[in-house]
């Protein structure tokens, strides 16, 4: 448990007064209210697990079905001594159930949808109970404004029947005597109102006897007097009668509906406090939605790096950021330097984070930052002197102290402000060092803030001790509140002094009265802050130089990708030129093919061999040219080795020969036909032997042949397109050597059929036909036979 002092001086309870606001009901107020840190890891990790399982619910979903929510608790409670519920009660009892409900939903939806995993939140939702019946019930007689409904009981149902006939009847008596011949005279006012909850008219105070019945009031003045007249007296006894009737059977379902409450009080109790947790998360991951705070990891080793920390309750443009890291080599730092600093806002944040991370609150830090979890925090910061016990700056602090000191342990984090202050400086500077040797021998986390010069040199002397200062702009004359660890602060007051416009001889002379280890002590500071300022030019540097990179870098990406771009459009560019090439040698064959057939009907089968021979050149003339593989077929040849035997090309003859032996690098004795020359190896071109030409040849017509199937499916088409088809496909069938085609043609009306079978029986190469056998598709197919 954390020590209360520490909370209030930490200001922890602004923080939660400030979650507090983002929660959405009562109940998520309550728990905020009783919201402490934990000293247990499991438990600190399970809160920001749950924290952060909000946080993504939120970005995804940005809302949570948090509204109708009441806290029910005291109408459960007094339901179970039988007590008896309140329309408006039971109405929010209905609305807080309709609530969990809607939440379960929502929760089931995220599962399903597998966008995020929220097992923390889906074991919430199976705890809450499910009490959807009593919702029903409730709503079936109150409605939304907490009233009874007509249909709540059918006894109900016929009472306000009854009473609404009876009232119609007392109105229409009254209006008849208010728009009688001397009502205007006799009357105030010509309405019928209620008193007392009966129906009156507003008489003048002289025509009182006119009307005869009963006063029920009169006006401030006396001169009006509210009467019911003797002719709606029993009526008005009827209406007042049925009212009490009303009454009883409305308190008769409230009691029944209350009872039902009494049974599921329990499940209720359970409900409330679970709906209560989730407001409480969501409000701290809105708080940090807001704050742009993240989620610490967190360790029991004491080790704290906060990333770009900042105090929470100072407004985000003000704040400046800083990295505070300490814990593991470093447990203690020492923080010197003026006033207005920074020094304790420093102590504050690196305090009030941890609180914050304990209590499962994200922290107003970068990703990436971790904490530690400290069974005690003790921080003695500011004047606290108590003016009841007459106790000065310096007893107040260390009455504080001694306090701190009987409690302290190893796994406590101790923040000192201004220590030693309020007391002889060279005193206070010697108590300052022996508390800090104390409480940084015992093994705590300690950091501390102090004026006196004697313990700049405090983190040098001693290890595991760094020392820090908060960064003091000589030239504005002004803190940046940024903190440099591992450099000291140090006395700018002979600078500021010459800055403002101090005699030059003034500050030399006061420089004279300063000690040797002094003036040393500060000359080592200036280098370390001029070290430091160089390290971070050279960082600045180093960054545009990097960032230069990344814009070549980016520049070079964009213009490959243009290339690649430009490279696709030319290919493009070039299959489609390619696939023109195609349809028009396509086009070109099937002009070849139709005088083929034309030549082989007006001649009966009887081509001549000229004939073909023409027809076959025109074919070859119509395949498109591939330069490409041609290129490569010709690079290929240079690559061939020539050997003795191989058959080759004389180019400048024309004439093939065989090799006899090769007589130099570059020349060869060629056989070519009966004679044999010395020819140049360039003028020579491998050929290959006619088998293997025979097998390519083989190989192409295997191919071309691959592409005509053994049958022609010809359902769907129009009669036409049909036997168009059939035409073109026996042709192929013919060229590609087969010996038996089927065309399936269906069976429907028949016509399709006859006019396959009527081609079929005329073309001069169509041997036979038949229909299909039982497994060959019977009627619905014709089987032909090709010569």
């Amino acid at each position: 448990m954390i020590a209360e002092r520490a909370l209030k001086t930490l200001e922890f309870y602004k923080i939660r007064d400030e979650v507090a606001r983002y929660c959405t009901s009562s109940l998520g107020k309550n728990h905020i209210d009783k919201l402490v840190p934990s000293v247990e890891i499991r438990e600190v990790e399970q809160l920001l697990a749950e924290m952060d399982e909000a946080a993504q619910v939120l970005r995804v979903k940005n809302n949570v079905p948090m509204g109708g929510i009441f806290d029910v608790r005291m109408h459960a409670r007094r339901a179970q001594i039988g007590g008896a519920l309140s329309p408006v009660e039971l109405m929010e009892v209905s609305s807080t159930i309709r609530a969990s409900r809607i939440l379960r939903q929502f929760f089931e939806a995220i599962r399903e949808e597998g966008d995020i995993q929220v097992p923390l939140f889906l074991e919430k939702k199976e705890s809450m109970p499910i009490l959807t019946q009593l919702e029903h019930d409730i709503n079936a007689c109150i409605d939304d404004n907490g009233g009874v409904l007509d249909s709540a009981s059918s006894a109900l149902r016929s009472i306000r029947q009854q009473l609404r006939s009876q009232e119609s009847r007392v109105r229409e008596r009254l209006e008849s005597l208010v728009r009688g011949k001397n009502a205007a005279k006799m009357l105030s006012d010509t309405i019928v109102t209620i008193r007392n909850d009966r129906f009156v008219i507003p008489v003048k105070q002289e025509y009182r006897s006119h009307y005869g019945g009963i006063i029920h009031d009169q006006s401030s003045s006396g001169q009006t007097l509210f009467i019911e007249p003797d002719a709606v007296v029993q009526a008005n006894n009827e209406v007042r009668r049925l009212k009490m009737k009303e009454k009883e059977e409305i308190d008769r379902i409230l009691q029944m509906l209350s009872a039902q409450v009494q049974e599921v009080a329990h499940d209720i109790f359970v409900m409330v406090e679970v709906l209560g947790e989730i407001d409480m998360i969501f409000a701290k991951a809105k708080y940090g939605s807001a704050n742009k705070c993240s989620k610490p990891a967190m360790n029991t080793e004491g080790y704290i790096n906060l990333k770009r920390a900042r105090h929470p309750l100072i407004p985000k443009d003000e704040v400046v950021a800083n990295d505070i890291e300490f814990g593991r080599e470093i447990t203690a730092i020492v923080i010197t330097g003026p006033n207005t600093g920074g020094k304790t806002v420093t102590l504050k944040t690196v305090g009030l984070c941890t609180l914050m991370a304990q209590a499962g609150l994200p922290v107003p830090a970068l990703d990436g930052s971790e904490l530690a979890v400290f069974d005690q925090i003790f921080a003695d910061i500011g004047d606290e002197q108590s003016i009841e016990q007459s106790l000065s700056t310096f007893s107040s602090h260390m009455v504080n102290i001694v306090d701190i000191l009987t409690k302290f342990d190893e796994n406590s984090l101790v923040i000192f402000d201004e220590l030693g202050a309020g007391t002889d400086p060279q005193e206070g500077a010697a108590l300052a060092i022996s508390l800090l040797d104390e409480v940084h021998g015992r093994g705590a986390r300690v950091i501390a803030t102090t004026h006196y010069p004697e313990l700049k040199a405090y983190g040098y002397n001693r290890p595991g001790v760094a020392n820090a200062s908060v960064e003091f702009n000589v030239e504005t004359l002004s803190p940046t509140y940024r903190l440099l660890i591992g450099v000291p602060g140090r006395s700018n007051a002979f600078e500021i002094s010459k800055r403002l416009g101090l005699p030059e001889h003034i500050i030399t002379h006061a420089q004279s009265f300063t000690g040797t280890d002094s003036r040393q002590v500060d000359s080592m500071i200036a280098s370390l802050e001029k070290s430091r300022r160089e390290s971070e030019q050279d960082a600045e540097r180093s960054s545009e130089v990097l960032k230069e990179s990344e814009k070549l870098k980016e520049e070079l990406a964009a213009q490959l990708k243009q290339y690649e771009q430009k490279k696709e459009q030319l290919e493009e560019k070039a299959r489609e030129k390619a696939r023109k090439i195609v349809d028009q040698a396509r086009t070109e064959a099937e002009e070849v093919i139709s005088d083929l057939r034309k030549m082989q009907l007006n001649q009966q089968g009887s081509i001549k061999e000229h004939q073909l021979i023409e027809a076959k050149k025109r074919l070859e003339g119509a395949a498109p040219e591939n330069r490409i593989l041609k290129k490569a077929a010709k690079d290929k040849q240079r690559e061939v080795k020539l050997k003795p035997n191989d058959e080759v090309k004389v180019i400048s003859f024309g004439q093939k020969g065989t090799l006899v032996e090769k007589v130099s690098d570059k020349e060869w004795i060629v056989q070519i036909g009966i004679l044999k020359m010395k020819l140049p190896e360039s003028d020579l071109s491998y050929t290959k032997p006619e088998k293997e030409k025979e097998a390519r040849t083989m190989a192409t017509l295997k191919d071309r042949d691959s592409y005509v199937k053994l049958e022609l499916d010809l359902r769907g088409e129009r009669y036409e397109d049909a036997l168009a088809r059939v035409e073109k496909y026996i042709d192929d069938a013919l060229l590609s050597n087969y010996h038996q085609v089927s065309i399936i043609h269906g069976k429907g009306t028949g016509a399709l059929r006859q006019g396959v079978q009527q081609y079929l029986k005329k073309h001069p190469r169509v041997k036979s036909y038949r229909f299909g056998e039982a497994g060959e598709g019977g009627s619905g197919v014709t089987v032909a036979e090709l010569k």
